[in-house]
């Protein structure tokens, strides 16, 4: 298909956008309009289920009226989002999320009477490396996105008729469409390791089987936190990781920030990395684990735990699915402290309550995750191959390539 030149447009000149107040902490309420945040828009979904944040109806349906959000008005979070995981902070609003009001940190787009773009277009644009790239120009602290409307007034976007971009926005909606489907194959399996450890084990929270209980420094031969102090970063060497990269579980070793091998071996004096250690998120995206399967060698933030099992009184992979369990998600969200910054401190790691059936039945559990690790290994590999599929395209449709 032959590549056309597209015009680009100021998005201030082709969509309305509007940033949410800064509503204070004093004018919360238990009952009447909900305020979304940030933390309400993951996924390219909008779940309003973790925020009990309302303010009076008074309020909402007076001084704060022309921020109250309507249905299919496109939202993004622009604060405190690493660059790498925008595309997740990106949804549309249905009616069943309302009434609902603009927060700060939050912004929505709308299409303007003349319509002279497409919602469903730019919401792909907003994906795009064109536009990050932009943004990082604008803003400071390039590891975050932390950005605002004076911003996007300055951020243009490749535009073609409106026609062309409905028609783009359709080729990029099926292409979603199919890792959607991959995604949901792979959470199936995710759901069926949960059932299978509910199966053999039971609440592990109530306990109804009985398990003897130990707390996590006593099945533990070390429990610790990554450096306090800030290291030497370099352009490359020894990858230093931070909480944005434990994803879906998995440790994500694509970062900006390296060390030195002198460095390194300084931090792996205190977390000695092995196969078979456990690292957990701490601050923010807390309580997330991540297994340690290979050698590789890294180094990591204070925001991330580790915890070296004692291998002969617990399986690290039943440890790793028991942290996983939405069932102790639960119990660590007791403990955490803090508004600003949520923070699960290790005084509180090292006294969770852990269930300890016979090393025995852990290892069959192992043995038999094993199997289903397999199967969803081969749904990832799927779900990689679309994820490629849809990153080409979008580069294509926005370079002129999709006309």
């Amino acid at each position: 298909m032959e590549k056309v030149k597209l015009n680009r447009h100021f998005i201030s000149d082709i969509f309305f956008y509007q940033e949410g107040p800064g509503v204070r902490k004093w004018q919360f309420k238990d009952s009447g309009v909900k305020l979304i945040n940030v933390g309400n828009i993951n996924n390219g979904k909008i779940d309003l289920s973790s925020t009990k944040i309302n303010i009076s109806e008074e309020e909402a349906y007076g001084k704060y009226s022309h921020f109250l959000i309507d249905e299919g008005d496109l939202l993004i979070a622009c604060s405190g989002i690493v660059v790498e995981n925008f595309h997740n902070k990106i949804a549309f609003i249905k009616k069943e999320h309302l009434p609902l009001c603009l927060n700060t940190s939050t912004m929505r787009f709308k299409e303007l009477p003349e319509k002279k773009g497409d919602l469903n277009f730019l919401k792909y644009f907003l994906q795009t490396n064109d536009f990050k790239s932009q943004l990082r120009k604008l803003i400071t602290g390039s590891a975050q996105l932390n950005f605002g409307p004076s911003h996007i007034r300055k951020i243009e976007i490749p535009l073609p008729n409106l026609a062309t971009q409905q028609r783009i926005a359709a080729i990029l909606d099926q292409a979603d469409a199919i890792i959607q489907n991959n995604r949901a194959i792979v959470q199936k399996y995710d759901a069926l390791t949960q059932s299978l450890f509910l199966d053999m084990f039971g609440d592990p929270v109530k306990n109804e089987k009985g398990w003897e209980i130990r707390k996590m420094e006593e099945i533990s031969l070390k429990i610790t936190d990554g450096t306090h102090q800030s290291p030497k970063f370099l352009k490359e060497g020894i990858p230093f990781l931070l909480v944005s990269n434990i994803v879906n579980n998995k440790i994500n070793y694509k970062t900006n920030k390296f060390i030195s091998e002198e460095d390194f071996e300084t931090l792996n004096k205190r977390t000695p990395i092995e196969i078979g250690n456990i690292l957990l998120t701490s601050v923010g995206s807390y309580g997330n684990p991540a297994i340690i399967e290979s050698q590789m060698k890294f180094a990591f933030q204070r925001h991330i735990a580790f915890i070296k099992p004692n291998h002969s009184m617990i399986n690290y992979h039943f440890l790793f699915h028991f942290l996983k369990s939405d069932l102790i998600k639960r119990e660590i969200d007791k403990k955490v402290k803090g508004a600003a910054q949520k923070t699960y401190n290790l005084v509180e790691l090292k006294k969770l309550r852990i269930i300890l059936p016979t090393i025995t039945l852990q290892n069959q559990f192992a043995e038999r995750v094993a199997v289903i690790e397999a199967q969803k290994q081969q749904a990832q590999l799927e779900l990689a191959k679309s994820e490629e599929l849809f990153a080409s395209l979008l580069q294509r449709a926005f370079k002129g390539e999709l006309n």
